[in-house]
């Protein structure tokens, strides 16, 4: 069984299913994939995302407001521990730092990031983060804010080995998406090789991001396949051995998730 631990099914287009949801996760289901985190990026749409997906036991939430957008309403860490504690709700995010999107005076990002983790601490859940050309000021946040007691995954990793090091001795998981599989992402491949197989996880962060062949494609979670089939080439496994790690890391890391669904 393969998991994305990352995607937005409420934003993935359905226009090969017949506009189904429904016919959407049978075919993803169908294709390998057990389990998804639908991950949240803001308060609006999130009552939408939970019913969404609430009659299908093989999807998680997540509760949280993205670090992209200045105008989402900011939720208190007593509202987002509150929210939290909405039935498949695993973790807290997605949040974090973007300074490749924003532009000026970002205290408000920083901010945001920083609620964010108190109210994982208080709630007990894990942090799914976001940090796009935001290393230093991502890594000292996560200190000071105690980010260690909450753990969680640096989500769709871009950055480089010191980052991914620093994020692993604070206990975090490092999530690649099929970023990888682009031609100009040798780097990053360089990263997937020194990430420790117990601390990994893939993700298709649907709709957007699709490997190679379907790059430049609406991205879906089936095709968390062929992240998994990168990180096998990359580590000298097999296809079966990545699906096995990365799913017993997913269910380590977001405890919440309960047991595999046979």
């Amino acid at each position: 069984m393969l998991v994305d631990s990352h995607c937005h099914l409420d934003r993935v287009g359905l226009e090969l299913y017949n506009d189904d949801f429904g016919r959407f996760i049978a075919a993803t289901l169908d294709s390998g994939v057990g389990r998804m985190l639908c991950v949240s990026i803001d308060l609006e749409s999130w009552p939408a995302m939970v019913a969404l997906v609430a009659d299908y036991p093989q999807i998680s939430i997540s509760v949280g407001v993205h670090p992209n957008d200045k105008e989402r309403r900011e939720p208190t860490p007593e509202e987002l521990v509150k929210l939290s504690q909405t039935p498949k709700v695993v973790a807290i995010g997605e949040t974090g730092l973007d300074y490749f999107h924003g532009k000026g005076d970002l205290d408000w990002q920083r901010d945001r990031f920083r609620r964010h983790i108190r109210a994982a601490k208080a709630a007990e859940k894990p942090l799914i983060i976001h940090s796009r050309d935001a290393k230093s000021d991502t890594l000292r946040i996560m200190r000071e804010e105690g980010a260690d007691a909450a753990g969680g995954v640096m989500h769709c990793f871009t950055e480089d080995w010191p980052m991914a090091q620093q994020a692993l001795e604070m206990g975090f998981y490092v999530s690649f998406s099929g970023i990888i599989t682009f031609n100009n992402a040798a780097p990053l491949r360089e990263v997937v090789k020194q990430v420790p197989m117990q601390r990994l996880l893939i993700e298709t962060d649907s709709p957007y991001l699709a490997p190679v062949p379907y790059r430049g494609k609406p991205n879906q979670p089936m095709y968390v396949r062929q992240v998994a089939e990168c990180v096998a080439a990359l580590k000298g496994l097999t296809l079966e051995a990545v699906a096995e790690r990365t799913t017993e890391n997913f269910y380590r890391c977001f405890a919440d998730a309960g047991a595999p669904i046979q």
